[in-house]
């Protein structure tokens, strides 16, 4: 171990320095019990002295039992205080977390596992049964940790409280016979971080590989992107992003609600949060965003809130402003799990683009974050090797957005087809090159050198008379006031499809006005020749979308659907 932190390229190597200066700021507060009206009480705190030292003795524990160094670890653990001490705990220690979304389809979690061929499981009980019941990572996991009781003779092995009281006696030992007590591993740069599965919303979910330095470059593009200043206070309703709040020098409260179904959230309960603890700035998904735009509540203490996922939809920008004080900011960031942040906006400047949104320009996405190569390039689903200048499209011209910077990770875990699709190697000296990221959504450059996204590149329709892009259709049907969302997909062989445009109406609309708005429909298709092509209009009574920001719709399986339905009234 290398006590000097400063000699390490670690997420984690920042929280001893604010444990020293800052030991007694909180560094998260959990929901824990319930207080006399209802609501959650918050008395779950830890420290940044704590959340360090805790930390520390969980490493030391882990090391002890044989989770070391470069050792791949699942966690499954809901966002509580264990969450975020076992993370820095593996962080320092040099392990590799393994994350997988919970919600994920069954089959899809059973393939990310066996695929990651994880060395050690930790998870809580309910995750220690599944593992056991389905199979996950069988043939792989040597160190159980379990949080939480244990039933010894389904899973054996260890529990997290047993190894940080281990632990802690081990280091106390240590430092008895003046010994160093540091546990931050030497990590380097280019030593693997984590591995994070995506949402999987456009496919198998894929094992994106996180190195050290990818995550230190998130912080440092965050903090320049944001202005983000230590000591303020934030909920943030996505869970992994909280990690990143130690190393800002910010306070968590961490939300008191299910963070797989933001729809969901009881926008009571988060407003008790932010009014309580004031908290100056929020994360949350559009699907969040829409709860506490149609609560109608201000949120008078916040000073930035960020939303990201996909979309946010013009009426709740606009709603989200008027809740917010004056001088507040909403930035909605466009990135990926492979690479973030890549470019922001702003919501003032953001409402200025609605008209163009509506008009089918796609959605702008604002301009490249300060460190990041950001390039159109012609559509292709064939891989590119290497880079070339002449992929590059004209300005004004939809192609593929790449991303070449700090942030942009290298490789899926154990999916080398699906990286050689994704990634391109750019020679950018002799010896040196880079690797540029195929973002595999579709967008352009406006004259003002804003990105403006246009929907996934696997989403594209295709017709005989040429592209058709989701996020440059669907926002012109989208204004109907009957209608709540639309999904353009395609039916047929790629290059000779039939658009079909998936409409869900409002709540509270009947089904018997269905044909009047389908006429509607009709008739703002013919408007413009983006939608000309569009004569098939299907209600559908709720799509599809992903678990991780209940945003994403998932237009495969609306595909397969309106297939049908074409079939059916053929």
């Amino acid at each position: 171990m290398n006590p000097n932190a400063n000699a390490t390229t670690n997420i984690a190597a920042v929280l001893p320095r604010i444990a020293a200066e800052r030991p007694g700021q909180p560094a998260m507060r959990c929901p824990g019990g319930r207080g006399s009206d209802g609501f959650a009480a918050y008395d779950v705190v830890l420290s940044y002295g704590e959340l360090d030292a805790r930390s520390d003795a969980i490493a030391a524990g882990l090391a002890a039992y044989g989770i070391g160094r470069g050792m791949r670890t699942v966690v499954m653990v809901r966002p509580s205080p264990e969450f975020f001490l076992l993370m820095f705990a593996l962080f320092k220690l040099g392990a590799v977390p393994v994350l997988v979304d919970p919600g994920i389809e069954r089959s899809a979690l059973k393939a990310c596992l066996d695929e990651a061929a994880p060395e050690a499981f930790i998870g809580i009980p309910l995750a220690q049964f599944a593992r056991r019941v389905f199979g996950w990572g069988l043939a792989s996991v040597r160190r159980v940790v379990t949080v939480g009781w244990r039933a010894w003779p389904l899973w054996r092995g260890e529990t997290l409280a047993r190894l940080e009281r281990q632990g802690a006696a081990l280091l106390a030992a240590k430092a008895a016979r003046g010994e160093a007590t540091g546990m931050l591993a030497d990590t380097e740069g280019e030593d693997t971080a984590a591995i994070l599965f995506t949402s999987g919303s456009t496919g198998v979910p894929k094992g994106v590989v996180y190195r050290h330095r990818h995550f230190v470059a998130q912080i440092e593009l965050l903090r320049t992107a944001f202005g983000i200043e230590p000591g303020g206070v934030d909920l943030p309703t996505f869970p992994p992003f909280a990690l990143f709040d130690p190393a800002l020098g910010l306070t968590s409260i961490i939300p008191d609600m299910d963070p797989t179904r933001p729809a969901s959230a009881d926008p009571k309960k988060l407003h008790d949060a932010i009014r309580r603890f004031g908290v100056t700035q929020l994360f949350g998904s559009p699907a969040l965003m829409r709860v506490l735009a149609e609560h109608g509540e201000p949120l008078p203490t916040l000073e930035r809130v960020t939303s990201a996922g996909a979309p946010v939809p013009p009426d709740v920008v606009a709603t989200m402003r008027r809740l917010l004080p004056e001088g507040a900011q909403f930035w909605t960031p466009y990135g990926a799990t492979e690479c973030l942040p890549v470019a922001v906006i702003e919501a003032a400047e953001l409402e200025s683009t609605r008209a163009a949104t509506e008009s089918g320009a796609g959605t702008c996405v604002g301009r490249p974050v300060a460190g990041n190569t950001v390039r159109i390039i012609r559509i292709t689903d064939e891989a590119i090797a290497y880079w070339r200048d002449d992929l590059v499209v004209p300005a004004g011209t939809i192609g593929e957005i790449t991303v070449a910077g700090p942030s942009a990770t290298d490789s899926y875990f154990a999916r080398p087809e699906a990286t050689r699709l994704a990634k391109i190697r750019e020679r950018t000296g002799a010896r040196d090159e880079r690797i540029v990221h195929r973002m595999g959504d579709l967008g352009w450059f406006d004259e003002q050198g804003r990105l403006w996204f246009c929907g996934r590149k696997g989403h594209r329709v295709e017709t005989a008379g040429g592209l058709m892009a989701t996020e440059q259709v669907e926002p012109i049907f989208n204004t109907h006031r009957r209608v709540a969302r639309t999904a353009l997909v395609g039916v047929g062989t790629r290059g000779m499809q039939t658009p079909v445009l998936c409409v869900e109406l409002k709540a509270g609309v009947a089904e018997v006005e269905w044909p009047h708005v389908q006429a509607e429909l009709e008739r703002i298709a013919l408007r413009d020749p983006k939608t000309a092509r569009i004569h098939h209009f299907l209600r559908h009574p709720g799509f599809p979308v992903d678990i991780r920001h209940n945003a994403k719709i998932g237009r495969e399986k609306l595909a397969v659907w309106a297939k049908g339905q074409l079939g059916n009234s053929a």
